[in-house]
């Protein structure tokens, strides 16, 4: 995705880039987007744990025997009682655990809990005995024997996540055979505040979209005309009265002159475009339930503008990103009609199916997304047939590429193609890096599951790089194309709101291609310095975009200076495992912050509050 400077160039190319992303001239305004639903009611700040400091008697505290107690040992961190798990000195297994509700109508939860541990064991490195806290299914934290400390000590976590949610709070200890460690709990808390949560059903719908199109070029590959049609399912337990195809292209042009149109709509009604002709209202004929599917399809023209942009042309050359329409998301927060960003992306789409035919003249190669296959077409032309599973876009390019191909050493095929002016050293090198870095990011985040992929090269790209599944376009430069391949895991595979939370994708790539390139980023997060109090790592694009100077030196360089930092105190081994588990956990789903937080508060028995807090990570 592109940055401003864009992604992982070296210093002197970001330079460049920074200097071409100031002289592009400013974004219209623009259109007001349909309204949504009525807003929640505010919230009510709340504490739903009950009986959290143990003075009531038990209820309504699920334990093994004895656990709520006032007995001599131990003290209370408020009052005269406490939770005290394990303590026996022998095998065994003290459990603690109370269901709660949290509000939904609510913007943040905290959980909160004081602890205190003493131990007879002397080993400084293992772990004997442990605690274990948990809300629902997912493990908050875990402590041991070598968390011993003097007095109470304040645990809290951000539970967010579980808005709208009935989920047990929970607390299980376990010794082994010899020397006690005793695990003392009090003055447990889950309060609420804020009051802009979503509604209690944040499904993200239209699922499982499957696009099939049609197209057919002019004779230079700039304009391409056709059908396209999209079959989605509702998952939503709410109807779905109409959905909204994003027309990003349409941000190149003007609504006078779309270079994007859609027109004879099937299946619903079109309304008007919204959002700088962006967005497309589709009304459909009646509400679908959940778990019922419809389609929709419509006559689509593409014009590509000149400029060597990724949607634009270099001369002889098209690059055709984003350009297909494709279902906007809505979920807990409504309809995502985000405006389109040329700073960075605004791009989110759930993982989709793509059959795409493109009717070409002979002379022009067509990488694409996904696989293709090339089949004689009317006399003089070629069909390109791309087909590809579970990914979030599609692009292609259309020009008289030179193309050179090679495959990884684990098996995966990579085919570069280059503009004229391009040396055959250059791409020589290119598909080099483009084999060793697809390697390099499946063996840390997961195999490659797109078969082939295409990088397009051309040195007029002002901003640097950009990936789509199976396709990127790039410069002729090892760290930006290192990076655009690691945006396959990042975005591509383990997808996010680039518009609400950009830092998921670019800090994990950009720390993704310092490992790929043996950098260890010692002492990057000394060279931190904050413009302001409100600049955050975890800001949303449309702070950056008013702020547009400071992007990519906090969302890309202070990112992954964080991670690097927080391999430093998980350790390289933990920190690997996090990242490998937590793609396999959301392969082809959606990561946000509030889920990372807890998958790596998960990894640890040391409470990561301050390190989110220290490197300002918020959500």
């Amino acid at each position: 995705m592109r940055a401003s400077p864009r992604k992982a160039l070296a210093a002197s190319a970001l330079a460049l880039a920074a200097l071409a992303a100031a002289a592009l001239p400013a974004a219209p305004a623009t259109a007001a987007a349909p309204a949504g639903p009525k807003a929640a009611a505010a919230c009510t700040p709340t504490q739903v744990v009950a009986n959290g400091g143990f003075e009531s008697g038990t209820s309504p505290w699920s334990q093994t025997s004895a656990v709520i107690t006032s007995r001599a040992g131990q003290t209370a961190h408020g009052g005269t009682t406490f939770a005290w798990l394990n303590g026996v000195g022998g095998t065994h297994t003290d459990t603690l655990s109370q269901n709660v509700t949290i509000p939904s109508g609510c913007g943040s939860a905290k959980l909160s809990f004081w602890l205190h541990i003493d131990t007879a064991e002397t080993t400084s490195s293992t772990a004997y005995d442990k605690l274990t806290a948990k809300i629902g299914g997912t493990t908050l934290a875990t402590y041991s024997n070598l968390n011993k400390n003097t007095g109470y000590a304040q645990k809290s976590f951000d539970v967010s996540a579980f808005a709208g949610r009935t989920v047990a709070v929970a607390f299980t200890g376990t010794e082994d055979f010899s020397l006690q460690t005793s695990f003392v709990i009090d003055d447990v808390a889950l309060d609420t505040s804020g009051d802009t949560t979503p509604p209690a059903d944040s499904t993200r719908t239209p699922s499982s979209p499957a696009y099939t199109v049609n197209l057919t070029s002019n004779t230079d590959g700039t304009v391409w005309t056709g059908h396209q049609s999209a079959t989605f399912t509702n998952a939503s337990s709410s109807p779905l009265g109409e959905v909204y195809l994003r027309l990003w292209d349409n941000a190149h042009g003007t609504c006078a002159s779309t270079p994007i149109s859609v027109t004879n709509v099937t299946g619903g009604t079109a309304g008007g475009l919204s959002g700088d002709c962006t967005s497309l209202k589709v009304t459909l004929p009646g509400p679908l339930a959940q778990g019922q599917k419809a389609t929709i399809g419509f006559d689509l023209g593409i014009t590509v503008p000149s400029g060597a942009d990724r949607f634009g042309h270099d001369g002889a050359f098209s690059f055709i990103g984003n350009a297909l329409p494709v279902l906007a998301v809505k979920d807990g927060a409504d309809w995502h009609l985000d405006p389109y960003t040329n700073n960075g992306e605004s791009f989110y789409s759930l993982a989709s199916d793509f059959s795409v035919a493109l009717d070409h003249p002979n002379g022009l190669l067509v990488p694409a997304t996904g696989a293709s296959v090339d089949t004689p077409g009317s006399s003089g032309r070629t069909v390109t047939t791309a087909t590809a599973t579970k990914v979030r876009d599609f692009a292609w390019a259309a020009g008289p590429f030179t193309k050179i191909s090679g495959t990884s050493a684990s098996g995966t095929p990579v085919n570069v193609y280059s503009v004229s002016g391009i040396s055959s050293s250059s791409a020589q090198s290119m598909l080099t890096t483009a084999k060793s870095a697809v390697d390099a990011h499946a063996s840390r985040f997961g195999a490659y599951p797109y078969g082939e992929l295409d990088a397009v090269i051309d040195n007029n790209f002002w901003f640097g790089g950009m990936e789509y599944p199976g396709f990127v376009l790039d410069l002729v430069s090892t760290t930006a194309l290192t990076h655009e391949i690691g945006h396959q895991w990042w975005y591509g595979i383990v997808g996010d709101d680039e518009y609400t939370s950009p830092w998921l994708d670019e800090a994990f790539t950009d720390y993704g291609t310092d490992l790929a390139l043996n950098k260890t980023g010692t002492g990057c997060w000394n060279s931190v310095s904050w413009a302001s109090a409100a600049e955050k790592i975890t800001n949303s694009m449309a702070y950056w975009d008013a702020h547009s100077s400071r992007y990519s030196t906090v969302v890309y360089n202070y990112g992954k200076c964080a991670l690097h930092d927080l391999r430093r105190v998980l350790g390289d081994t933990v920190m690997a495992k996090l990242l490998k588990d937590y793609a396999t956990s959301h392969w082809y789903g959606v990561s946000t912050t509030a889920e990372f937080k807890a998958a790596a508060q998960a990894a640890t028995g040391t409470d990561l509050t301050s390190f989110w807090t220290q490197h300002r990570i918020e959500g």
